[in-house]
């Protein structure tokens, strides 16, 4: 078995426990009514490439270095069930990455996840890129001041290429 398919197994065996824990949550919270949440806006930060991920975008003519900007927008839909618990999370983040090269790498992911009352929070779901497509797997907190939402999160992207470590942050306004 190879190192990425152990971090994948590891991020599916992760998502089980973290949804048998939000069962039991949810099944707790039954009388509170789910209400969809729009957390969209705009995210910023940077994408650290293995070599071997810089070499595959290489066989698509892009010639980017280490570590690339990312500038984009995520659209996130997170659905409540009530003033505090868990709440499940649907997001897209379209991101452009090594603006700052003189080179536009595009990233498209779909992310479906949890985030607890406290703001922490976790995803799943498929990247596609230039460099292929492959598993994301992301993590990190929300911290919250009145309607102003600012998360930073962690993403990690293995694939057989190698592995894309990103960090994001942004803001949104709670509508």
């Amino acid at each position: 078995m190879t190192k990425t398919h152990t971090i994948v197994r590891h991020g599916l065996c992760s998502l089980a426990v973290v949804v048998a824990c939000a069962t039991q949550a949810f099944a707790q919270t039954s009388r509170a009514t789910a209400y969809p949440v729009s957390l969209s806006g705009p995210r910023v930060g940077a994408t650290f490439l293995s070599p071997g991920v810089a070499d595959k975008l290489r066989d698509h003519q892009i010639d980017a270095g280490w570590a690339l900007s990312q500038f984009g927008w995520q659209f996130e839909k997170r659905i409540k069930t009530g003033p505090s618990g868990l709440s499940a999370v649907n997001e897209w983040v379209f991101l452009a990455g090594g603006l700052e090269q003189g080179i536009v790498i595009p990233s498209l992911s779909w992310l479906v996840g949890l985030r607890t009352g406290s703001g922490m929070e976790f995803g799943l779901g498929p990247n596609v890129t230039p460099a292929g497509v492959a598993l994301a797997m992301a993590g990190g907190v929300t911290i919250s001041k009145g309607a102003l939402n600012v998360p930073f999160n962690v993403a990690v992207v293995p694939s057989r290429a190698g592995m894309r470590v990103s960090v994001l942050t942004g803001f949104n306004m709670r509508r």
